[in-house]
């Protein structure tokens, strides 16, 4: 045994390099071809971007009050800090800003604190966010009790209402959605009947129309003492039209779950709402966040629409801050700054969605 050799069999060396030049020679200069159109597509980039970066980063004017401020020939940066609270709280009063942002600060601890996986009691968490959170922002930005003063919605606008309508909408939409989706797969005919109707209903008219309605043609129909407001009635049309279609996004989602999931439960003495909200609705949900959070960023960009009832948010005040003018021509800064905000907010959306894909996924 002492004079054995042990044989080790050697491994054939790789054949290709790894690292980043191996990756750019497997993926954009793996042939004549590629190379040529990846070069082609490199000069194609310099060409385009090279004019806008320095529009917009070399040559523009950042540092001033005034449009005399602006004579580089570049994007003029200075109108959007001149007009940046505005964009940001709309015709809220200066004196208490404070108040936005501490509803600010309160919404963004809220999220980090479901986001981030370390962090513990995740239950309360959400108790705080879902039932806590609304009634306190509501108290700090409307005011009037408490001995804080008084903001009527009318004066709301910017980047806030945009929040607004858009968190609204959102945690508002789901629940709704979701009982719309199981109620639309009842066996019991008056409740899935309703729920159909609902459904085709909303998913068939345009979000313009109903808000159009519920501006204009909604007080038409209520007794006269009953005035409700319009910020109100604007909230009310956009979760009602989204929870349309959150209902067809997680009926898909459960139509998609085998019947022997079910089937199962039900073996194990569990009733239906047991098995619904134990089994079926958890999978259901995360097979389908990626078509939720679609439906959440496009109702997230819909709250500009909200400008035909008389609402400013973040794009209309920009809109309205183009005519103003001392700064006329400038509305390409202008249009600039609001894709950038929409953008960020969407892209954050996005990208936490497939992290919770990422950490749900248990493969099937």
């Amino acid at each position: 045994m002492a004079n054995e050799k042990t044989l080790v069999s050697a491994r054939a060396a790789p054949n290709h390099s790894v690292g980043p030049v191996a990756w750019l020679r497997g993926n954009l200069f793996n042939g004549p071809i590629s190379s040529v159109f990846t070069l082609l597509a490199i000069w194609a980039l310099i060409a385009g971007l090279t004019p806008v970066f320095e529009w917009a980063f070399i040559n523009a004017d950042w540092l001033g009050e005034t449009r005399e401020a602006c004579d580089s020939g570049g994007a003029c940066w200075v109108f959007i800090n001149a007009r940046f609270e505005q964009f940001i709280y709309g015709f809220y009063p200066d004196e208490l800003h404070w108040r936005v942002n501490l509803t600010f600060a309160l919404l963004a601890g809220l999220l980090a604190w479901l986001a981030i996986p370390r962090l513990p009691a995740k239950r309360w968490a959400a108790v705080l966010t879902l039932i806590v959170f609304p009634v306190v922002a509501f108290v700090l930005l409307h005011g009037g009790i408490f001995g804080l003063q008084l903001v009527p919605t009318y004066k709301w606008g910017g980047l806030m209402l945009t929040l607004v309508l858009a968190v609204v909408g959102i945690v508002g939409a789901l629940p709704i959605g979701i009982m719309l989706a199981l109620g639309r797969r009842s066996k019991m005919p008056i409740i899935k009947s309703v729920c159909v109707i609902f459904i085709e209903f909303w998913r068939g008219v345009p979000l313009i129309t109903v808000l159009f309605m519920a501006s204009v043609m909604l007080p038409l129909f209520v007794p006269t003492e009953v005035n409700l407001d319009k910020l109100v009635r604007a909230l009310i049309g956009i979760t009602l039209f989204q929870s349309a279609y959150i209902a067809e996004v997680v009926r898909g989602g459960l139509q998609a779950i085998p019947r022997g999931q079910s089937e199962a439960a039900a073996a194990l003495g569990l009733g239906y709402w047991k098995r619904t909200g134990l089994i079926v609705l958890p999978q259901a949900l995360k097979m389908m966040i990626p078509g939720i959070v679609n439906t959440f960023i496009a109702l997230f960009k819909d709250t500009s629409l909200v400008l035909i009832i008389g609402l400013f948010d973040l794009l209309a005040i920009v809109q309205a801050s183009l005519a103003d003018p001392d700064w006329l021509g400038y509305a390409i800064e202008g249009y600039v700054f609001a894709a950038l905000v929409f953008w960020i907010f969407c892209f954050s959306m996005s990208r936490y969605s497939q992290h919770l894909e990422r950490k749900l996924h248990t493969g099937h």
